[in-house]
């Protein structure tokens, strides 16, 4: 099988490379050069922002593309435009912040979009980009040489977005921990392997359309994500864990400030950790157990030097130390109780 990805030096790209490097396939890499790709990919360069920046993929031929494109829809278009002829099928990795805010619990992938998006325009935000993205795929390739992937919670080794290396580095860290409650919270993630995995299974099985990528409700709760943490990285950390409402009235931020939780019974744990997954089950998906996603991005970071990369166009992800310590002593060292 002969693939090209678009991108594929960083993260979710990156382990779609490797993935498909497993399985044998022959591997194209289009970036811009600023990372490192995997060893034994073909390697071209160009610059999809500017004016002949697709000039390396005016010539060959592939079964699949897979492009995990987040900016201006209009780099997705062109490029979809420019292979349309010369590969059989364009994977785009999108997300469902596709939805219009906000989407019910258990929303499936014919749940209503959001509006405003354009195949062809510039750069404006995040969920409307992305469904200009996957128009643009669409347009050029079709209906039914389109698979539209719309990724949930992503973790895993390669992350840079700042999310499970945050908390790994606030528990080596030590001490009082303040744990976002209930600890029984259910979490919808995917791990980085296992969403490069079902793409690849995708491109064999030649599916096409939309499918949510995140792992089934209550593959993991909160607490078995933290505990997972502690168990890994070892050390003095002790989990307080505090009342969604403590947290909530200090001012912190769910998503950012304590990463991958949001509140239970609110607009956004319905959005980004209760939609229904049932047609990527059904061809294939496949999640591995958080702890062992835990214990390899820990193993990764370790390898690294123990920073994580951070792409510059995300928000930057953790909880001031400071405002940690003032909540955990307003709370009494917690309400919900420790772990055992």
């Amino acid at each position: 099988m002969r693939l090209l990805v678009l991108g594929g030096t960083e993260f979710a790209g990156r382990a779609v490379v490797e993935a498909a490097l497993g399985r044998g396939w022959e591997v194209t890499v289009f970036h811009r050069g600023r990372h490192e790709p995997v060893a034994g990919v073909r390697s071209l360069h160009g610059d999809r922002t500017a004016a002949d920046g697709l000039a390396a993929l005016a010539e060959g031929e592939w079964d699949a593309v897979v492009d995990t494109w987040s900016a201006a829809p209009r780099a997705v278009r062109d490029t979809a435009r420019l292979l349309r002829g010369r590969a059989g099928r364009y994977v785009y990795v999108s997300s469902r912040s596709v939805y219009e805010w906000a989407p019910p619990a258990g929303y499936a992938e014919e749940a209503p979009l959001v509006q405003g998006a354009e195949a062809g325009a510039e750069q404006t935000d995040y969920a409307r980009d992305k469904r200009g993205g996957e128009l643009g795929a669409v347009e050029e390739f079709g209906p039914d040489r389109s698979v539209l992937v719309r990724t949930g919670l992503l973790l895993g080794p390669y992350e840079n977005v700042g999310r499970l290396p945050w908390w790994l580095r606030r528990i080596a860290r030590g001490g009082p921990v303040l744990a976002p409650g209930p600890r029984d919270l259910t979490l919808q993630y995917v791990d980085v392997r296992d969403h490069a995995e079902w793409i690849l299974g995708a491109v064999e099985q030649e599916l096409s359309g939309p499918y949510h990528l995140t792992s089934p409700q209550g593959h993991a709760t909160m607490g078995e994500l933290l505990d997972a943490c502690v168990a890994t990285v070892g050390g003095s950390a002790e989990l307080r864990w505090t009342e969604p409402e403590v947290i909530l009235e200090a001012g912190i931020e769910p998503w950012t400030q304590l990463p991958v939780w949001v509140p239970p019974g609110s607009d956004m744990h319905d959005a980004l950790h209760s939609a229904d997954v049932s047609r990527a089950v059904a061809t294939g998906l496949r999640c591995r157990p958080v702890s062992e996603t835990v214990a390899d991005t820990w193993r990764w970071l370790q390898d690294i030097g123990g920073t994580a990369p951070m792409r510059p166009d995300r928000t930057v992800k953790g909880l001031d130390p400071e405002v940690e310590a003032k909540v955990l002593a307003a709370a009494g060292g917690g309400v919900s109780g420790t772990t055992p």
